[in-house]
């Protein structure tokens, strides 16, 4: 990771809960974020840093309450570590810019890639794409 993050300037930008989820990888409650059911043609970025890291044509309903995506825009630009918190395994997602925590990775997602990384809303910016 090779951003550098001002804490004190995130505390400033940031909602209370992006900096929970962020930088202390906390989850939204489900069907609550900004954008699990957003539909709109654009791209997901990074709410600490503005990287690029899920394109809507990869976003689908996976039911869960949280936007998924079957892949991310750009595989080097998101990196994955183990998650034993909370009993449980599971694989972490966080942006490989900054190390912002974004949500989890399943293998339960749709073809073609099997994949559903499962992403808390605080943790993006939407841009809308013109046209």
């Amino acid at each position: 990771m090779t951003g550098k993050v001002d804490v004190g300037d995130l505390k400033e930008r940031l909602t209370p809960l992006q900096y929970s989820v962020t930088q202390d990888a906390a989850t939204e409650r489900p069907f609550t974020g900004t954008y699990w059911d957003n539909h709109d043609d654009g791209s997901y970025r990074c709410v600490v840093c503005h990287e690029v890291l899920f394109e809507s044509k990869e976003k689908y309903d996976s039911r869960s309450g949280w936007p998924s995506f079957y892949d991310a825009a750009d595989k080097a630009k998101v990196v994955t570590r183990p998650d034993n918190s909370l009993g449980m395994r599971r694989t972490e997602v966080l942006c490989a810019n900054c190390g912002a925590h974004l949500g989890h990775l399943f293998d339960d997602g749709p073809r073609p890639t099997g994949l559903r990384y499962c992403i808390n809303s605080a943790s993006l910016d939407f841009q809308k794409r013109a046209g």
